[in-house]
This record gives C-alpha cells, sequence and structure tokens, in this order.
C-alpha cells in the first residue's frame, strides 16, 4: 500500500520561552494537521521521540491504536515515518501523527537527557573529557581529513554554500550569506570547527500527517509518497566506530532505501543531509555513492550543491544556517515536502525525488528516506 506524507508543518522557531516542549508537540499537530485539512479526530497513531507518545496524545485529546516513541537522537523522526508507513500498510493505523518538539535554546519544560555514569560512554568515553558533539567529532574527522586531503577551505565551504540557500530567509536563524574565509574566521569551537562549522540552537517544533495516498489525494495539500525508507545501527561510541572516516550506517540505510525506491543516484533531484557541523555532509555525499571517496569536498567547494548547481544540497540552509534545536532530523524531512510541494522558500526548479539522510548521535544511528511527488510505480 502507498502511504504519503498529507500535512507538514513547523511552529515558531529560535528563541521561545513561552512554549514548552510539550506545547511545541501540540503546536506543531495542530499546524500539520490543519495544513493537511483533517481534524485530532482522524488521528488513530502518534509517534515522538525522547517524549512518551502518550504523554503527547493526551495533551492532544488522541487516543491512538498505534504509537511509537523509538528514540534514536536527531534521525528519530525518519525512523517514525518508515514504521509509521509499515502500520498503516499494515492495517494498524489510519493517519499518524509524526511529532517533534524541542526546547533546546530555552529549555522550559526539556525532558532530561542524561549520559549514565555507569553507561559505555559514561565509563570509556567522559573519563577522557570526550563530552558532546564538537569534542566527539572533532578526532574522526581530522583522521577522515588526513585521509582523503579534504583542506580546512573546503570544509568551510560547507556552511558557506548552504548560507547562500538560507540568505533572506525570514525563518532562518543565520540568514545572511557567508564566504569561506568568514566561517575560518569565526571563533574555534573545538579544532578544527568553528562557530559556523556548528549547528545553532534553537527551539521549535514540526510535525507530519502520514496516512495511505489514497486518502491522500482528496486531502488539501499535494501528497507527498513515501517510495523508500532505511534504517541502520552501529557502535553508540565514536571511538568505537568501524571506521572513523566512514559514515557505514549511511551506507547501509542508503542503501535499503534507495533498493526499496528502485532509484540510484541519478534519479535524485534534490538532497538533504542531516548536517550537525560541517563534516557531516562530506560523508554523507559519500556514504550514499554521489561522490568518490575524496571528492565531497571538492564538490561542495566547486558549487555543484550551491544555488544553480547539479545538485541541490540542505536548501533551506541546513542545521548550520536555518535551524537545529537538538534533533535536527524533522527539519530535513519538512524542507523536502516543501520542495516537492513548490514551496519551498529557495525553491529549486523540476524536483520530483528528493532524498533525506538523518544522523542518530555520533553515526551511531542512520535512516534515510526517498520521497517523491508523483505516485511509486
Amino acid at each position: 500500500m502507498a502511504v504519503a506524507i498529507a500535512g507538514a508543518a513547523e511552529t515558531a522557531l529560535g528563541r521561545l520561552p513561552h512554549l514548552s516542549e510539550l506545547d511545541l508537540h501540540v503546536d506543531a499537530a495542530l499546524l500539520a494537521l490543519a495544513d493537511a485539512g483533517l481534524s485530532l479526530e482522524d488521528v488513530d497513531g502518534v509517534t515522538s521521540a525522547v517524549h512518551n507518545p502518550i504523554d503527547v496524545a493526551h495533551a492532544l485529546g488522541v487516543r491512538p491504536t498505534w504509537f511509537d516513541g523509538t528514540s534514536v537522537g536527531g534521525t528519530s523522526f525518519l525512523v517514525h515515518v518508515r514504521h509509521a508507513a509499515a502500520a498503516i500498510d499494515a492495517g494498524q493505523a489510519d493517519v499518524v501523527l509524526v511529532l517533534h518538539g524541542e526546547s533546546r535554546r530555552s529549555t522550559v519544560g526539556r525532558h532530561p537527557r542524561p549520559i549514565p555514569a555507569d553507561g559505555m560512554m559514561g565509563q570509556f568515553e567522559l573519563p577522557f573529557g570526550v563530552y558532546g558533539p564538537p569534542t566527539m567529532f572533532t578526532l574522526p574527522y581530522l583522521r577522515y581529513a588526513h585521509a582523503t586531503g579534504t583542506t580546512l577551505e573546503q570544509l568551510a565551504a560547507v556552511p558557506a554554500r548552504q548560507s547562500e540557500w538560507a540568505d533572506g530567509n525570514p525563518r532562518a536563524a543565520r540568514s545572511t550569506r557567508v564566504d569561506v574565509a568568514e566561517v575560518l574566521a569565526s571563533p574555534v569551537i573545538a579544532w578544527p570547527f568553528t562557530k559556523l562549522m556548528c549547528c545553532m540552537v534553537s527551539d521549535g517544533g514540526g510535525a507530519l500527517v502520514l496516512t495511505t495516498a489514497e486518502r491522500a489525494k482528496d486531502l488539501r495539500r499535494p501528497p507527498v509518497y513515501l517510495w523508500g525508507a532505511g534504517e541502520a545501527g552501529d557502535s553508540p561510541m565514536v571511538s568505537q566506530m568501524p571506521d572513523l572516516t566512514r559514515a557505514e550506517t549511511f551506507e547501509r540505510s542508503a542503501a535499503a532505501a534507495f533498493r526499496e525506491a528502485r532509484i540510484t543516484v541519478n534519479d535524485v533531484d534534490h538532497l538533504m543531509i542531516y548536517d550537525a557541523f560541517a563534516h557531516v555532509p562530506l560523508y554523507g555525499l559519500e556514504a550514499l555513492g554521489f561522490v568518490g571517496r575524496g571528492e565531497a569536498g571538492g564538490f561542495i567547494a566547486d558549487g555543484n550543491t550551491a544555488p544553480g548547481g547539479a545538485l541541490p544540497l540542505n536548501t533551506n540552509g541546513g542545521g548550520l544556517r536555518y535551524t537545529h534545536t537538538g534533533m535536527y532530523g524533522m527539519f530535513a524531512i519538512q524542507e523536502s515536502a516543501r520542495q516537492l510541494r513548490g514551496e519551498a522558500y529557495s525553491q529549486v526548479e523540476g524536483v520530483e525525488v528528493s532524498v533525506v539522510q538523518g544522523v542518530g548521535h555520533f553515526f551511531s544511528e542512520a535512516a534515510t528516506l526517498v520521497l517523491a511527488n508523483q505516485e511509486p510505480a
């Protein structure tokens, strides 16, 4: 059974101290349902990450017959789309809300996300001063740069090129264009990452409404069809990645999604790669097969992913320029949906197939969605 995104919406973004995380979930749900032309009475499935989906459903006044609380970092929402599609296909649900709300900047009603001292990371990484993404990602990236010859200027080209997409967007946290020199001149956070190579911190939420493709055709908005999806998991610790210079989880999740969708990289018109830090799109372009080993930095620096380039990438500006609430995957899906509907701020002409690549934690988990504005063959 074909499944489609029938509604997609984001809340306000930025600093939102008047809204708790639960408020953001509720706000996003109501906006997405209005977008689809449906009501809470139509909903029989709910998903959320970190927050218990039943808590969220209760706040909405929904009594679901299917729910999913899978929480695997920023890629959780891509996983939820895959799981919800399977539930709809199996007849376990008809209309599913995929929800996200996070008060990362204001920390209002924020659910705790502790790292247990007796867990693997607590035992084997924290004692050595490795804490948080800037320190966890630096050594792997430096090894990648050494192995591939990627330069600092090429790394800085990632946020610089993405700033061209976000330029002037009133919803983008960083809405002005920057060049490579400005990225390199911004304060060093953890070598080699400067401030503009790191995502911002914001509050916000988003929601998707999934239902059958048949039902979606009769609703308010153009359907966005799910052609294929995949997920993969590996080590929960950066220090134990099979290869510090490769996103192997990306390779596996993308291979599954492309196989299910019956596409190759040549069929992709638009690409969203989760980009909490500037190096992740480099890993992603290689892992998904868009470039060869060591070619990603030059590919981006040469303008291939910028406006007018051959492969439009992170067209909302990504987590580096648009928004990043801590779990960014929802916003990557939202931009993909906007591009396929033809209503993005920086709209790409002729987008028919869009791929969304998500990462959870530190390459521990990954999920991939292949979305399109035509029904699958």
